[in-house]
């Protein structure tokens, strides 16, 4: 399958045919804000057998990522450019996706700005419907302070549970984190798995 990396679907309304942009039978995994892609592109190469998608909002962002994929002839690739909220609520399929990265989140500390946060019940509703049974969600932040309200969304949902947190390689690396692990600033991690009902 030869795909140009970038998904432009007919309609920004409709659930994605995934089938459409990928190999069939391969499981997917998705990069919510993949950035300059540095996680997504060495982790595709790494796992060539499996389905790997990017969502970023900023075109810069996905364009560079997409010179990235096409350099590395990476064939199981997508990337999508779109509000990340608005994808998984109404563009990914139910039970679809097997893992979840979403590494360093826009924090917004300023208490009149958590309205803007990612995660907020309606969005671990939205991964809950998307992720296969026994899916996971990996997630990392410096902003501790968010981490610890996340940590309480997923605490207080019984659809839920935590696991093993997900430790990157060093290739795979964002370049926040290789920024922050530079500064010694503590990153807070961990991993949550969709019950299997």
């Amino acid at each position: 399958m030869t795909l140009a990396p970038r998904i432009r679907p007919d309609s920004w309304t409709e659930v994605l045919r995934l089938e459409d942009f990928f190999e069939p039978g391969r499981p997917l995994e998705v990069d919510v804000g993949c950035g300059k892609g540095r996680f997504l592109t060495a982790r595709a190469m790494a796992h060539p057998d499996v389905s790997f998608l990017g969502i970023d909002r900023l075109l810069v962002r996905i364009r560079k990522v997409a010179g990235k994929v096409s350099r590395h002839g990476l064939s199981n690739v997508r990337l999508l450019r779109i509000e990340a909220a608005y994808a998984v609520q109404y563009l990914l399929p139910p039970a679809s996706v097997r893992t979840f990265y979403i590494f360093f989140p826009d924090p917004w500390p300023k208490r009149r700005h958590h309205r803007r946060r990612l995660f907020t019940p309606a969005f671990i509703d939205s991964l809950h419907r998307t992720m296969e049974p026994g899916a996971l969600l990996h997630l990392a932040t410096d902003h501790l302070d968010y981490f610890t309200d996340i940590r309480a969304l997923f605490d207080a949902d019984a659809r839920f549970h935590e696991t093993a947190h997900f430790e990157p390689s060093e290739e795979e690396r964002t370049d926040f984190e290789r920024i922050f692990l530079s500064q010694s600033a503590p990153i807070g991690r961990c991993s949550f798995q969709r019950g299997r009902s």
